[in-house]
């Protein structure tokens, strides 16, 4: 088997690239769209709208996959979104924050199966606490998988039990906070002649830095767009 080819783009901390633009005159999402029957009355009659961002430039050299991540709003006082730090030991993604997800098995029924078995093995996040409530579009990243994000309300009272091989964290952040645009920060680099850009939303849980970015944050952006729809 061959091994997957990177382009050469150069070592950077996306941290240190510049912030382009800031939203903060976009509405926030209202508290009252992000309870839980609010949400699930979002997926049943869903009103027109449009991803804002869906493709990457590809920067691997290796066929399109299918995979899934599970968009878990875990529904505490204020409704919060599990995500993880991914080891960095992983091939694609390392140490970046990430939903739970991963590829598509071909022993999977479903993307949405795709999506609990990966919260499942990653975190330990057992499908008893999870009810799914629908899709959000694909998003294709860099890396060449094409990404099914699958929406879910979570009952607390779940332990998670981390694969260390996989993931290094998992903690939440409040949905309202990442359903604000002022905390959706674009960065623009040049590379090669071409152009990339992509969302950021950093967020502080107590004096760690969790730097949300990449595909992670264009998936919440594209979230945002349904909901403010």
């Amino acid at each position: 088997m061959s091994t997957p080819r990177l382009s050469k783009l150069p070592p950077f901390d996306p941290r240190q690239v510049p912030v382009v633009g800031v939203d903060a005159h976009l509405p926030a999402v209202p508290q009252a769209a992000l309870t839980p029957q609010a949400l699930r009355e979002r997926f049943v009659a869903p009103p027109p709208w449009a991803p804002e961002v869906s493709l990457e430039r590809k920067f691997m050299d290796r066929p399109m996959a299918d995979a899934a991540v599970l968009i878990a709003i875990v529904l505490r006082e204020q409704p919060t979104v599990l995500l993880t730090e991914r080891s960095t030991q992983l091939a694609t993604h390392s140490g970046q924050i990430a939903f739970p997800g991963g590829k598509a098995d071909a022993t999977d029924r479903d993307l949405s199966h795709t999506a609990l078995r990966e919260a499942q093995e990653e975190v330990g996040l057992d499908a008893s606490f999870i009810h799914i409530l629908g899709h959000l579009p694909t998003y294709t990243t860099g890396t060449s998988f094409v990404v099914t994000p699958v929406v879910a309300l979570v009952q607390p009272g779940f332990v998670l039990n981390p694969n260390p091989a996989e993931v290094a964290d998992a903690f939440e952040v409040p949905l309202a906070f990442l359903m604000n645009p002022a905390h959706h920060h674009r960065h623009a680099f040049e590379w090669e002649g071409q152009r990339r850009e992509w969302f950021s939303m950093p967020f502080y849980d107590g004096a760690t830095e969790r730097f949300i970015w990449g595909a992670t944050a264009g998936m919440l952006r594209n979230f945002y767009r349904f909901l403010s729809a």
